[in-house]
């Protein structure tokens, strides 16, 4: 796996936008529907009305910030699950190498941990 190719899906998994809209969103939903559940007593119909579509259209916006971020994240692990492949085809002793050094140390961790 080429630096060009870790640096981009590092950059995707870090990238913290789409994450923090989402969180926005939703945050604007409860304060929303909140405020909405406070005044339905006191609205009128059309206040009622048009509450309810702003919550609406706030929901819908936060699904699909949360479909998006879905798609990335399947995208980001599909690219380092490729990566990850050409790499032990591309170096197939190294890999047998680092499994068995990840085995060893395994080994050892859970024999300390029973004594």
């Amino acid at each position: 796996m080429s630096s060009d190719q870790q640096t981009g899906i590092q950059n995707k998994l870090s990238t913290g936008s789409g994450r923090d809209k989402l969180l926005s969103d939703m945050k604007s939903v409860i304060g929303e529907v909140e405020g909405w559940l406070k005044d339905v007593g006191s609205q009128t119909g059309d206040e009622f009305k048009h509450g309810k579509e702003k919550v609406v259209e706030t929901l819908q916006n936060a699904k699909q910030e949360l479909i998006r971020l879905e798609q990335t994240l399947v995208e980001t692990s599909k690219d380092a699950a490729r990566a990850t492949d050409r790499y032990v085809n591309e170096n197939p002793w190294k890999s047998v190498g680092i499994a068995a050094a990840v085995g060893v140390l395994c080994g050892v961790l859970l024999s300390r941990s029973r004594k």
